[in-house]
């Protein structure tokens, strides 16, 4: 760590109060075992499309049980593509809206084998996922758990990954309510918000 006062790990009791689950994180569990935690809906939407659309119950809606974070897909014509959908949508919310414990906390950290391979898969990596990549929601839910035990700070997470700060912060970019996320630590800590 540098001796820098703003490069420091701020006490857990001065962070932003967040929703703490129990790890693993569920955006980095099996999609199959994440999806058994779940309660599927489906239903007609109305709204454009054309004469097919939604001639049949295609939309689809996804309630994590033990959360009650709601993902929704109803774009699509066909209820399996929308039930693709919809899961990547909600391990995406769960990964913005859940927090489980970061190494940077190593008191608290218990180093799960689903988090472990995650890290281990993106340490050194550019970190330039397509947003259709199944990984994707993951390293986002391990990064923002990270950025919430930095107090925000990208260096520090950088420096838990190692790769540079500023493909953390593309990560971030990548997916605006991420970005959205840390600058809300940012605020809370009293540092100026990344763009």
């Amino acid at each position: 760590m540098t001796s820098n006062p703003s490069a420091e790990i701020p006490d857990r009791s001065t962070r932003l109060k967040c929703r703490f689950v129990a790890a693993p994180h569920p955006s980095v569990i099996d999609p199959t075992e994440l999806l058994q935690q779940c309660d599927l809906r489906t239903q007609r939407r109305s709204g454009p499309g054309g004469q097919h659309r939604n001639k049949t119950s295609s939309g689809a809606f996804l309630t994590h049980r033990s959360t009650g974070l709601v993902g929704e897909a109803t774009e699509r014509r066909s209820q399996a593509q929308n039930r693709d959908v919809v899961l990547l949508r909600l391990r995406a919310i769960l990964a913005i809206g859940l927090r489980t414990p970061s190494p940077l906390d190593a008191a608290e950290y218990l180093d799960p084998p689903q988090e472990r391979s995650i890290r281990n898969r993106y340490r050194k990596h550019a970190m330039k996922l397509n947003d259709a990549n199944t990984d994707k929601p993951a390293l986002l839910a391990m990064v923002l758990n990270d950025a919430w035990a930095a107090g925000g700070q990208p260096s520090l997470i950088a420096d838990c990954w190692e790769t540079s700060t500023s493909r953390i912060v593309t990560l971030l970019r990548s997916h605006a309510p991420a970005l959205q996320w840390v600058n809300r630590i940012r605020e809370h800590h009293g540092r100026l918000p990344l763009h």
